[in-house]
């Protein structure tokens, strides 16, 4: 039986929202926690000290991606994924089942692995649970995820069924396969299988009981956020959670959203990552208190007043929202720089203020006069001068 790796150190008596303590090798992470995804061994735009100044103590990378580049033989002569990048904290890989998933007309799926055909040069691959675990636990991950088959909303209930079979088998072989990394000594990272079913009750179920049953240190939610509505998304995400163990993390894969986050943690999620937070940066869409809105509004050419009165970043208290819309429309690479260090900063506030929210028993009413201020811009594709 492995051993606990999470403490839950308050609740929130009207909701399932908690905080704790996630026991990792580099160091503590404090929960509900959001990852800032770093699929290349780099969270774009930023550098690792601004990462480390907006104060994330996890981060996430993808096996897919530095499988195919750099490449195992260099990552392994830099001494694994922290070395390679100089980051001395907790790292979380994703096993690569999503990226495999989005490559529908490139792979295909059997009870032994994975056969996809490289984004980068076409070239031929197979991935195995085994292999997948081999993999993550060469680039030192401190959690790595099992090889999964995610399946999109509306797929069929034969299609959601061999799935969950599939996930399930891929499991047991990975366990089986982490714990014999463990053993051999010189890896210390956690592992942790997802639960799928895709939109279907019963299935969710049945993968939920699958997984618990591993006795696994922490479970992962999987086959969320891959285009159903909104509300199907809250009530599945009810459901899986509510038939997870309270002693375990629990981990969302992919919400980025104000909303969704807010909404996961009433629903006791500890951990989540999206690459959204970054890609909109990039694009000149920028989180604030009174919800997202784009830089390059016209509205924005004489405004000098921050992204967000609010916030306190080093991006609110030196530039104007001017300036951010010039660098914008001008292609300066600055303003993707200044835009996903804010929102990234954004997010982490939000966590550290629904912490503290849950700490002092007023989780529910933080989170309703939050979103009650939080509205979405319907104008974001004013484009003029």
């Amino acid at each position: 039986m492995p051993q606990p790796i999470f403490t839950v150190t308050a609740t929130d008596s009207s909701s399932s929202a908690r905080t704790g303590v996630l026991r990792l090798p580099r160091g503590f992470v404090q929960t509900p926690v959001f990852m800032p995804v770093g699929t290349n061994a780099t969270v774009k735009a930023l550098t690792r000290e601004d990462i480390k100044e907006i104060g994330f103590e996890i981060i996430l990378s993808n096996t897919y991606h530095l499988f195919l580049r750099p490449g195992m033989d260099v990552l392994s002569s830099a001494g694994g994924l922290h070395n390679f990048m100089g980051w001395d904290r907790n790292i979380l890989t994703d096993s690569g089942g999503f990226q495999v998933f989005s490559l529908a007309p490139f792979r295909k799926i059997t009870s032994e692995g994975i056969k996809f055909r490289s984004h980068i040069d076409g070239s031929y691959h197979f991935l195995t649970p085994e292999s997948v675990v081999e993999l993550q636990a060469a680039l030192g991950s401190d959690i790595q995820m099992q090889l999964d088959v995610c399946t999109s909303y509306g797929a069929s209930r034969k299609e959601a069924e061999t799935a969950v079979r599939t996930t399930t088998m891929w499991m047991d072989r990975a366990r089986k396969r982490w714990e014999e990394e463990i053993t051999k000594g010189g890896y210390g990272g956690q592992f942790f299988p997802i639960v799928q079913g895709n939109f279907f009750p019963d299935l969710r179920r049945e993968s939920a009981e699958r997984v618990i049953t591993s006795d696994p240190p922490g479970i992962a939610i999987g086959g969320l956020s891959v285009g159903e509505p909104e509300q199907a998304f809250y009530e599945y995400l009810a459901l899986t959670a509510s038939l997870l163990p309270q002693h375990l993390p629990r981990y969302v894969m992919g919400i980025g959203t104000p909303q969704y986050i807010l909404t996961a943690i009433e629903q006791g999620i500890d951990m989540f990552d999206c690459v959204l937070a970054t890609r909109n940066a990039r694009n000149g869409n920028v989180f604030t208190s009174k919800g997202a809105f784009a830089l390059k509004k016209s509205a924005n050419r004489l405004d000098f007043m921050p992204i967000d009165e609010e916030c306190e970043c080093k991006v609110c208290r030196s530039y104007s929202r001017a300036y951010l819309r010039h660098l914008f429309k001008s292609g300066e690479i600055l303003c993707s720089i200044l835009a996903t260090f804010h929102n990234l900063h954004f997010l982490h506030d939000l966590i550290k203020k629904s912490r503290q929210a849950i700490v002092e028993n007023r989780f529910q009413a933080f989170k309703r006069d939050f979103l009650a201020k939080y509205t979405e811009d319907k104008n974001e594709k004013d484009d003029s001068l």
